[in-house]
């Protein structure tokens, strides 16, 4: 389930409780090894499979912390949800109907395949496992149709609606109520189904559900007769979802829980766990319940807390590159609901480019990442992390910490103080005050925020928190959705897909687009880089380049940190796989070889 997906505070928060001046200084990136006396780590030379070599007992019980600060939606479909949090409730109980390679490209390991005709613009996704739901009816081409008559439907609450979605043949008409099917959508047999797209790219081919084909199955004896409109606060996504992954949700305590049981239909390896329980945990509790072996596994560990855990006894400390990233973004206009579209504002507060540059030239990231992570984040160069490979521009400066040039750049703009003045005008002469959101969560979200602000500051800017505070996860998604004028800039981060494409966060009719920025060349390229030119992977490569490079420029917003991921795991946990691909299915195999954690 790798989609776009929005991050909590936890996720980029910094530890910026102590020297945290040393991170505007001449020198501050010079120490790589993080806080003093803590070595710097290493990434790959983390395991990203438990160890443990043991039969799993027939039962058991898997208990499984979250680390968060605040409580999951609980919107448990990925046509409705779009934060991370509740991506991780739904793991061990939603599949995906694909499978996917070490390239990430789909292949027949899943419960479907799915067939390219390029020249036709086709594609071909047919049942390859006899799968059934978690109440027992039989997974069907019509539960592959099921989730574009919601998602295309006007009446649709979502996120989902974007630039792929609406390549698909007789969409637009379906979306405007002119027509009651989607015409480029056939039902070919109870196992198959047809799509007919305008124009298909080299990403339909990746394990993605939004630059790609759908990934998802919804079970349309259930949602087929249910109003489109408030049915994300149906039972059917909230109380009692129904799935076929090895899992099923049998209990859901809003704020605080989800227990699973085994799904007795599950077409693959019988599970092995009689119970699994997934908690919220407030993270700064997380490493008391670590000490205290309350948990086999806690799920979006702080890394800013790294040494406080990393001997734990009794657990093994998994570690992968992450496929995400922290960054600044700039707030440029507002989304046209009937449209369906980015509305670009080139008179708005934030719309002078070198008023964004010098903003991102006054801060030190890579100081934050070396001092306070252990080696476990890095300064980003690029809006496409490392993980994703070639795709990320290595040869890609990004913006490094000038205090000279962020200074030059705004005195150039017109951006000058009046004498006697703490603060710069704009360049109408008026007073300029930036409203400044970022989140709530764990010890470090405040000192980051007043990091980024004293920066700010010190180049002559008068920027100042948003609502007078920080903000909690929920309601500062929903401030960034419904374009709150309270927020001029804000500090978000991204877990991203596999698919390179970057049209579902920053094209012009990409509701995650939260900057609102829209232009003609930004969309050029985008287009390019979904084109059928893109087949083409030295090509592919050229336009990818050319958008890190233009989007640099333009800085509609810029990255902070590349991330690394940690998962504490408990010694009595076996047959349980980290790594992207060869843990497609860790939720079916993974056990327990004792009744209790030692």
């Amino acid at each position: 389930m790798k989609y776009k997906k929005l991050v909590s505070a936890i996720a980029l928060g910094a530890a910026v409780t102590i020297g945290l001046a040393a991170c505007g200084s001449k020198d501050s990136g010079k120490n790589s090894g993080g806080k003093k006396g803590e070595e710097a780590q290493d990434i790959a030379k983390f395991p990203k499979e438990t160890k443990n070599d043991k039969k799993a007992i027939d039962k058991g019980t898997l208990d499984v912390a979250v680390a968060m600060d605040t409580s999951f939606q609980g919107l448990f479909d990925p046509a409705f949800n779009s934060d991370q949090f509740d991506v991780y409730f739904m793991e061990p109980a939603f599949e995906t109907l694909f499978g996917f390679d070490d390239k990430f490209q789909i292949d027949d390991s899943g419960v479907a395949s799915l067939d390219l005709d390029k020249e036709a613009k086709k594609v071909t996704i047919k049942l390859i496992k006899d799968a059934k739901w978690s109440d027992g009816k039989p997974v069907i081409a019509d539960d592959i149709i099921q989730p574009y008559l919601i998602i295309g439907n006007k009446e649709y609450n979502g996120v989902r609606y974007g630039a792929q979605m609406q390549k698909i043949l007789g969409m637009k008409e379906y979306h405007e109520g002119k027509a009651d099917s989607i015409s480029g959508i056939k039902k070919i047999d109870d196992k198959t189904v047809e799509i007919a797209y305008e124009s298909v790219d080299p990403g339909i081919l990746t394990a993605d559900g939004d630059g790609g084909v759908w990934q998802n199955a919804m079970p349309s004896h259930i949602f087929k007769d249910l109003p489109i409109k408030g049915m994300e606060s149906s039972d059917a996504v909230r109380k009692n979802p129904v799935s076929f992954g090895p899992y099923k949700m049998s209990k859901i305590t809003r704020g605080e829980s989800v227990e699973y049981t085994p799904n007795e239909h599950y077409y693959g390896e019988k599970p092995k766990l009689d119970k699994l329980i997934f908690r919220q945990t407030p993270t700064n509790s997380v490493v008391e319940g670590l000490k205290a072996k309350k948990y086999d596994m806690v799920i979006a560990m702080p890394t800013d807390t790294y040494p406080t855990y990393k001997d734990v006894e009794g657990y093994e400390i998994l570690g992968r590159e992450q496929f995400s990233y922290t960054y600044v973004g700039f707030k440029m206009g507002k989304w046209d609901k009937e449209k369906g579209e980015v509305a670009y504002n080139s008179k708005s507060k934030m719309a002078n480019k070198s008023l964004r540059q010098a903003m991102a030239y006054a801060v030190d990231n890579q100081a934050v990442g070396d001092k306070f992570y252990y080696g476990l984040r890095t300064g980003a160069n690029s809006l496409i992390p490392p993980a994703l490979g070639e795709f990320n521009d290595k040869e890609l400066k990004g913006y490094t910490q000038d205090i000279d040039k962020a200074n030059k750049l705004l005195d150039d703009a017109g951006y000058k103080k009046k004498d006697g003045e703490e603060f710069r005008r704009d360049p109408d002469g008026n007073k300029l005050e930036i409203k400044f959101a970022s989140m709530a969560g764990g010890e470090t979200a405040q000192p980051l925020a007043e990091y980024y602000m004293d920066q700010w500051k010190a180049v002559g800017l008068d920027v100042k928190l948003a609502t007078g505070r920080l903000i909690d996860f929920n309601q500062f998604y929903d401030k960034l959705e419904n374009d709150d004028p309270e927020i001029d800039v804000y500090q978000g981060a991204w877990s991203v897909s596999y698919n390179p494409s970057q049209t579902a966060l920053y094209g012009p009719k990409a509701a995650f687009n939260y900057t609102r920025f829209a232009d003609e060349e930004n969309t050029k390229l985008l287009n390019e880089m979904d084109s059928d030119k893109a087949f083409d992977s030295e090509y592919r490569l050229k336009v990818f380049k050319e958008w890190q490079e233009y989007a640099h420029d333009q800085a509609f917003v810029f990255p902070t940190l590349f991330r690394n991921e940690v998962r504490p795991v408990s010694n009595r946990v076996t047959d349980y796989s980290w790594d992207n691909v060869k843990g497609q299915k860790s939720w079916s195999t993974i056990g327990v070889t004792a009744e209790s954690r030692e």
